[in-house]
């Protein structure tokens, strides 16, 4: 596409993020890398990918071991070189080459009147769920990473196994990569900051779902008094939204996890707790509808299918649904955060992987089931995939 065509629909997109026209934003987002793509030289992409990225998350680091986020942002109005390198213990010279780098890349202001200055960005970095995702992605995710070419070549360019994969290789450990961070303290509060902030700002599953035309009309208590299960729902997050965002709920939510999952969760009027491991058939029998979230893309297909095959026996015909709350890659224009999504499953979970409509429509097939619908939002990386048993 050429240039022009990009800034004309990229005219329109502003025009929509003006009014606050939901999606707006990821559609400008899109537009901007297609723009830089037809603008930028080949050498020019090299040097943005190897040195601009890559130094910058050095950088990244460096200022999480000196909270200097936190310094800049305190100093509200400015700070000098001179202070901010005695604050950090950043001798000057290094200092100011790192400052350069951010301000090139958006990250701080600098003015010779007032030194160096916060962003909105530089400020959301300094919050603690922000410094430890940045030390999970350059300390475990980054070397990974970088290990990809050597750990492929070896393996034969073989996909990886649970514990036989990238992360294994870079980190010189045997263990399956969740296994690892509770082994490793404290990546595993830092992987809990950053799936925390990974999902920030996204849309909830149901503010694009129908859940008034395809689940609340035609919800029948005689079939069960359950409305949605939440299947593998940790601590909540998602359901808590959900009953809050549709109050009042036709019929009783609930909540199913591991034992020791739930049971850190505090009771509530919202929806009932349940202990339940997802390997084995499911206990509420005729819910309208079982919710999964990004649960079957931590799995290989073969776990996939026996996941949604306990759950098959507990359907109503007719009636129930299983809601898959999941990236769906496209195969002609994948999204970029869907892609790097996949890599980081690529590098980390063995057979984990993120998968297209045909890679989803063959799991649920042979599981029994067919795919009703796909719901989809700019606003949203993840789409529902809607279930149904098969042949109703």
């Amino acid at each position: 596409m050429a240039p022009s065509d990009i800034v004309e629909r990229m005219q329109a997109a502003t025009a929509a993020l003006t009014n606050n026209e939901t999606g707006s934003r990821e559609t400008l987002l899109s537009l901007n890398r297609e723009l830089l793509a037809e603008l930028e030289t080949p050498s020019e992409f090299l040097q943005r990918v190897y040195f601009a990225t890559h130094s910058l998350s050095g950088c990244l680091e460096i200022a999480v071991n000196t909270q200097l986020f936190q310094h800049v942002r305190d100093a509200c109005e400015g700070i000098s070189t001179d202070a901010l390198a005695e604050k950090t213990g950043i001798t000057v010279p290094v200092l100011v080459r790192i400052m350069r780098h951010f301000v090139a890349n958006s990250v701080v202001k600098f003015s010779k009147s007032k030194g160096w200055q916060p962003t909105e960005l530089s400020k959301a970095l300094a919050a603690e769920n922000y410094q430890h995702s940045i030390l999970f992605c350059q300390r475990a995710a980054a070397t990974s990473f970088k290990g990809f070419p050597e750990h492929f070549k070896s393996a034969g360019y073989k996909p990886p196994g649970l514990t036989d994969g990238p992360f294994q290789s870079a980190h010189k450990t045997d263990l399956p990569f969740f296994h690892w961070l509770g082994a490793t303290p404290p990546f595993v509060d830092y992987f809990a900051s950053f799936m925390s902030v990974y999902r920030a700002g996204q849309l909830d599953w149901w503010q694009f779902y129908p859940v008034a035309e395809r689940l609340t009309e035609g919800f029948d208590k005689a079939v069960s008094e359950h409305f949605v299960v939440d299947v593998g729902g940790g601590r909540g997050h998602d359901l808590t939204s959900f009953a809050n965002g549709i109050k009042p709920a036709p019929g009783k939510l609930a909540l199913q996890d591991q034992p020791d999952v739930v049971a850190s969760v505090e009771k509530t009027d919202l929806f009932e707790i349940q202990a339940h491991d997802f390997y084995t058939p499911q206990p509420v029998k005729g819910a309208r509808a079982y919710f999964l979230h990004s649960i079957l893309h931590d799995w290989s297909d073969k776990d996939g299918v026996r996941i949604l095959q306990n759950l098959k026996t507990a359907l109503a015909p007719g009636y129930s649904r299983v809601l898959l709350n999941e990236i769906v890659l496209s195969e002609e224009k994948p999204s970029g955060p869907a892609t790097s999504m996949d890599m980081m499953m690529l590098g980390h979970f063995g057979e984990s992987r993120e998968r297209s409509t045909e890679e989803w429509a063959a799991i649920v097939t042979e599981a029994g089931f067919e795919i009703a619908n796909i719901y989809s939002h700019p606003a949203s990386p993840e789409s529902v995939i809607e279930l149904t048993l098969k042949s109703e």
